[in-house]
């Protein structure tokens, strides 16, 4: 696991720590000493910390103008026994929608395993994004059957042609519009 690391070809265009409204803002990582483990495997020291001891993330891109962000995980999403949720929605997400950003799209092509408890922070913050969505890209089917078996699947768009998106190569604006005419169809047929 220390091989892997956050997605690296957008930096120049934006940096988390060097952008004054996102929760990253200042934060340091270590570009030589190996600091964070998820459980006994060591990550890349790339990723940032959310508060979880085995969930870890970057923050790859924000564009406030337009209200998104995309955001990348590495680990295992635990809400059973972490409550990986609360502090993903506590410590980042809040002062993010504070700045102005109701567009997620979470890439989660390594998270390993989830684990459920309930469904109430997802609605929460579902509720709190009023006009905004949550699309969950490249996640893996076991982790979205999960998801789904707890009901979180009522608040986060995934599954189907987001279960296989080729995003490494676009620009951030172009996945982001790619991303939000999947989720346009899907809000559209919903009613």
């Amino acid at each position: 696991m220390h091989t892997l690391e956050p997605f690296f070809n957008w930096r120049h265009l934006y940096i988390a720590s060097e952008d004054s409204q996102s929760p990253f803002s200042g934060y340091q990582n270590s570009e030589v000493y190996f600091t964070h483990a998820i459980y006994d495997h060591v990550i890349h020291p790339q990723w940032d910390e959310l508060g979880s001891s085995t969930l870890f993330m970057k923050q790859l891109y924000a564009d406030y103008d337009t209200g998104y962000t995309i955001l990348e995980f590495i680990g295992e999403w635990n809400d059973a026994i972490e409550n990986d949720v609360m502090r993903l929605k506590r410590n980042i997400l809040e002062p993010m929608m504070d700045a102005g950003i109701d567009k997620f799209i979470l890439i989660g092509e390594n998270i390993l395993n989830f684990h459920g408890s309930d469904d109430c922070y997802y609605e929460e913050w579902f509720d709190e994004i009023e006009d905004g969505w949550i699309a969950m890209v490249n996640f893996r089917e076991h982790i979205l059957e999960e998801m789904t078996e707890m009901g979180i699947d009522n608040y986060l768009i995934s599954g189907g042609k987001f279960m296989d998106f080729s995003w490494r190569t676009a620009h951030p604006d172009a996945l982001f519009k790619k991303v939000e005419a999947q989720v346009q169809l899907r809000l559209g047929n919903a009613f």
